[in-house]
């Protein structure tokens, strides 16, 4: 086992970033955070996570500091993944423009895995270019 998968002996590796995070955050941003946060963390906890919509980008996600955001997406990460070294990265595609993605700290300082991810963002986008094309012609939603 590797040092960031030993559990913490005080609880879920989620409640001590949570725990850090009170610390280091003014209440008012901390409290805002939480409120993102803990419909999520129920609903990961009750196993209910295909039926939850939730997106931390889109209309609601403006009114959302962007620092709020990335922390909201690190809380999660760590929920999911029960690891403490998730780290946001930003990688700048022509299709999409830059795309925040949570991934582990190995994988944000490795420039060709990296280099992978964004290759997968750009078929991802074109997939979906397709996808909303058709659509579109056979006179579907496309909002997608």
């Amino acid at each position: 086992m590797n040092e960031h998968e030993i559990p913490p002996p005080d609880g879920r590796p989620v409640d001590v970033y949570l725990d850090l995070l009170r610390v280091r955050m003014p209440n008012d941003d901390y409290q805002l955070l939480l409120s993102v946060v803990e419909p999520v963390l129920q609903a990961i906890d009750e196993q209910q996570m295909p039926t939850i919509d939730f997106s931390l980008d889109g209309d609601n996600a403006e009114a959302l500091p962007q620092e709020i955001r990335d922390e909201a997406a690190l809380v999660i990460a760590t929920a999911v993944t029960g690891r403490l070294d998730n780290e946001v990265v930003e990688i700048d595609t022509d299709e999409t423009g830059p795309v925040r993605v949570v991934t582990d700290a190995a994988t944000a300082s490795d420039p060709e895995r990296l280099g992978e991810i964004a290759d997968y963002l750009k078929e991802r986008h074109q997939q979906n270019e397709e996808l909303r094309g058709i659509a579109e012609a056979s006179g579907l939603p496309s909002d997608f």
